[in-house]
């Protein structure tokens, strides 16, 4: 008798451990907080799912891009949700080269930049559609400091987009129309867009997303050449260069630690198969803003709201924990 209640509660355990996910990693699961918006969003998604639906602990440590991809490629960080390549090319294609890391999948293969002005402009101007009509429509946007002339928000001096829009300023010709005023910080760039969405005004600015900006607030990007490489790197490089051409938009990849890789197959194709795009983390992340929350109640939001989406990031019994905790 006692040998079947031994055996009952074996078989009744290995059946309990079906249902109660156990993580492949013993450890925490670490991934990198790196320093801009979007990247806490994720990690809360991603952390929410893990924590909930395949039962790991998981953290983030914070840092700055070069050595949170060094980190991720020395092993002390597992997964980095965001890896924008051409912001650390060197570290990240070495790593890449000596087999440390992984490029598990584009988490979103849409971010842009471009110059941006509000909706409610176009609407009154409907003519206003590209970078050449801003020769007809400067007075839409006038520079106190410079009678005559509209303002053009550029970039942050020191900023790599900064050179690149000045360069593209002079080749669409509009250095003799427009100042080139560039603010101080990107929260001054974001607060010019800002104040004059408050007030309803016409701004022009350079912007890029997905960003809270973009969700917030309702731009229009205005069109340029189509982009191509041989026009893109002539723009990139040369002040004087006769061709502006579009901005590229931008494959965003999940990067992870090889040997994480290997430990955790389970825990990867999860990773492999997180997708989303650069409106819906702009939609995120202005409602995150507006509503005055954090990263943890935007991830839940996204996931009661969007179970369509990251469903098929995971089996059925995964997403049934997961949707049970939101409860």
């Amino acid at each position: 008798m006692n040998y079947l209640i031994v055996l009952v509660f074996l078989v009744g355990g290995l059946l309990g451990g079906r249902a109660v996910q156990a993580c492949e990693l013993s450890r925490p699961i670490m991934f990198a907080g790196l320093d801009w918006d979007s990247v806490g969003f994720h990690n809360a998604v991603a952390r929410r799912i893990l924590e909930t639906g395949y039962g790991c602990k998981t953290d983030a440590l914070p840092g700055s891009t070069i050595p949170m991809l060094q980190g991720v490629a020395q092993g002390d960080i597992d997964v980095a949700m965001e890896v924008w390549k051409d912001a650390a090319a060197e570290v990240w294609l070495r790593a890449l080269a000596k087999k440390q890391v992984i490029e598990i999948g584009v988490n979103f293969p849409d971010a842009t930049q471009g110059w941006y002005v509000p909706r409610y402009v176009v609407e009154a101007h409907p003519d206003l559609i590209s970078v050449t009509d801003l020769v007809k429509y400067k007075a839409l946007f006038p520079d106190a400091e410079e009678p005559g002339k509209g303002r053009f928000y550029n970039c942050v001096a020191g900023w790599a987009c900064e050179v690149v829009n000045t360069n593209k300023l002079k080749a669409y010709g509009l250095d003799a129309h427009l100042t080139n005023f560039r603010p101080g910080t990107g929260t001054a760039l974001a607060a010019a867009i800002s104040g004059a969405h408050l007030k309803r005004e016409p701004i022009l600015a350079y912007y890029w997303g997905p960003t809270w900006v973009l969700g917030a607030y309702d731009m229009m990007k205005l069109q340029e050449p189509a982009w191509n490489e041989a026009d893109w790197k002539g723009i990139s490089a040369s002040a004087d260069y006769p061709r502006g051409v579009d901005f590229p938009k931008v494959d965003v990849w999940i990067g992870a630690n090889a040997k994480f890789v290997a430990a955790a197959p389970e825990i990867t194709a999860f990773l492999a198969k997180y997708r989303t795009s650069a409106n819906l983390v702009s939609e995120a992340l202005g409602n995150m803003r507006t509503s005055k929350t954090n990263d943890a109640d935007a991830a839940m939001r996204f996931l009661k709201t969007q179970p369509q989406l990251w469903t098929t990031w995971v089996p059925a019994d995964v997403a049934a924990k997961v949707q049970a905790s939101l409860k």
